[in-house]
């Protein structure tokens, strides 16, 4: 009976969080126990449980006596999160440049091409795999869980910044630069991993920065 509770609880923390990332909640809109309780057809008791972990990741705040809030996407927010970004991919390539195996090095050739055909939510989710693929080969427990855990939240900020449009055109180019960066990681060269890591995030941040002003998602 243990194992089913934790299960539920953990699924529903999953879902809760998961549409918090695809902006299916939307950035600053309150949200109730009583509703995500009827959504998800659980007890109040595991949703209560969910957001008060997701409040411990920056995705929730506690509104005192009238519930809570998905927490809004601010620029002083967004730009605080790339710094975090360069900080940790950087180093998660390296390291997976000096320290991965050769299997799990041959693991991220699944990544150099994208489907012609995928939509925005799948490019989404092959996007963040890239990128949690790299930090997981880092072979740092530490460098692994505080990478992964910034890339996650990413997904909000791409959902919100790419339009379709732009999505159709640069998809490719994405694909291209995670293929350069798997030859750098895959020759052992850590120096130009953690520079194209770099380079690519730097273009990911100026494309969002210029399209933010147009964003309804600060309070």
């Amino acid at each position: 009976m243990g194992n089913e509770r934790r299960l539920m609880r953990d699924g529903v923390y999953a879902r809760i969080r998961n549409e918090i990332l695809a902006c299916v909640l939307q950035p600053g809109s309150r949200i109730y126990e009583n509703d995500l309780a009827k959504r998800y057809q659980v007890s109040k008791s595991p949703v209560r449980d969910a957001l008060l972990r997701l409040q411990e990741k920056d995705l929730i705040e506690v509104l005192p006596r009238k519930g809570y809030r998905v927490r809004p996407i601010s620029r002083s927010d967004a730009r605080e999160l790339y710094e975090m970004r360069l900080l940790l991919e950087r180093a998660s390539a390296e390291y997976a440049a000096e320290h991965a195996t050769a299997e799990e090095l041959a693991s991220l050739d699944r990544f150099r091409t994208a489907d012609e055909g995928m939509n925005l939510l799948s490019w989404v989710k092959y996007n963040r795999d890239f990128h949690r693929s790299i930090a997981g080969i880092a072979h740092n427990s530490r460098l692994v869980r505080a990478t992964q855990e910034v890339i996650d939240q990413f997904d909000r900020l791409t959902f919100v910044s790419v339009s379709s449009a732009e999505f159709d055109i640069t998809k490719g180019k994405f694909a291209g630069e995670h293929g350069d960066i798997i030859d750098a990681v895959q020759a052992r060269n850590k120096r130009r991993a953690g520079s194209l890591v770099s380079k690519h995030i730097k273009n990911s941040k100026k494309r969002l920065m210029t399209a933010f002003d147009d964003l309804p998602i600060t309070p």
